[in-house]
């Protein structure tokens, strides 16, 4: 656990260095204080947001807990709402231009899937399915060596879900 960690404070060097290499070619672009402007504007937004996604988060999370359905989706939405409202947050055009992207619906959709998949990888299966509810599946079959099937057609697909 301690080898994968090892590389963050290189990261965040580097990205501050980015961070700054970028503020300081937007702002010999547009001008000093409209540079400090529009950064000041990123982190205000991001802090509105920041409140609003996790309101928004919880209540969405509660509601879907007390009508017994799997709240594990929307608590992954919410998570990604809330990591674009710290991502403007942070001082920087680079993590204000990705939070902003990540708040467009469908970047946010395919976010929040890649949370849910990371999530599912971390936990046991019978936690996946209670976070997430059955999960689909497709199986593939190859029919048995040595039978006429097994040239000529294709593999045989079953669908089902898992049920523990």
């Amino acid at each position: 656990m301690r080898s994968r960690w090892r590389f963050v404070p290189l990261a965040l060097l580097l990205l501050a260095a980015v961070e700054i290499t970028v503020f300081v070619l937007v702002a010999q672009w547009i001008g000093v204080l409209w540079a400090l402007l529009l950064a000041i504007a990123f982190t205000a937004a991001g802090l509105f947001l920041l409140g609003r996604e996790g309101r928004r988060g919880w209540r969405r999370f509660r509601d879907a807990a007390r009508g017994g359905t799997p709240a594990g989706r929307e608590a992954a939405h919410g998570l990604t709402g809330v990591f674009a409202a710290l991502l403007l947050i942070i001082p920087g055009f680079v993590s204000g231009i990705t939070g902003l992207v990540l708040l467009i619906p469908p970047v946010r959709h395919l976010a929040a899937g890649r949370v849910q998949a990371a999530t599912e990888k971390r936990v046991s299966p019978s936690m996946a399915g209670d976070l997430f509810g059955p999960r689909q599946v497709r199986v593939q079959r190859p029919p048995k060596p040595g039978t006429p099937e097994a040239a000529s057609t294709p593999d045989e697909v079953i669908e089902g879900e898992i049920v523990d």
